[in-house]
């Protein structure tokens, strides 16, 4: 049995969560999804100018394991960049690091202590 995975911190949600090639329409495109992690991860490492040392640091996990979530993120957009795929950044295991500002209740795939979604949990008469 594989051990469960880690969840990251991340510092930043994404400004949007789609994008894709212009003049073709969604329902004609492939998607590729990138993790939540991977955005971080390219954020730190590719925009902050951070190297994957305090990157890793950033995200609470380790050197090789950022190494990894960061070759994942650059083949996926690379990929849809090559190939005209949609992006979509959604989904991952993470969570806001203590002091934050963002407050419990996020973190994997935003459902954290809120229940689920649908409805779910609540006393229905």
């Amino acid at each position: 049995m594989t051990r469960p995975k880690k969840r990251r911190w991340i510092n930043s949600w994404p400004a949007a969560d789609y994008f894709k090639p212009r003049g073709i329409p969604m329902a004609e495109l492939e998607i590729s999804q990138l993790s939540i992690e991977e955005y971080e991860a390219m954020r730190l490492y590719d925009v902050d100018g951070l190297d994957q040392t305090q990157a890793a640091e950033m995200m609470n996990i380790s050197r090789p394991t950022f190494g990894r979530i960061i070759v994942s993120a650059h083949k996926k957009v690379a990929e849809a960049l090559v190939y005209g795929k949609a992006i979509q950044i959604r989904g991952g295991s993470y969570h806001f690091p203590p002091g934050s500002g963002f407050g419990p209740g996020r973190g994997m795939g935003g459902r954290g202590s809120r229940g689920g979604g649908r409805g779910r949990g609540r006393n229905r008469i």
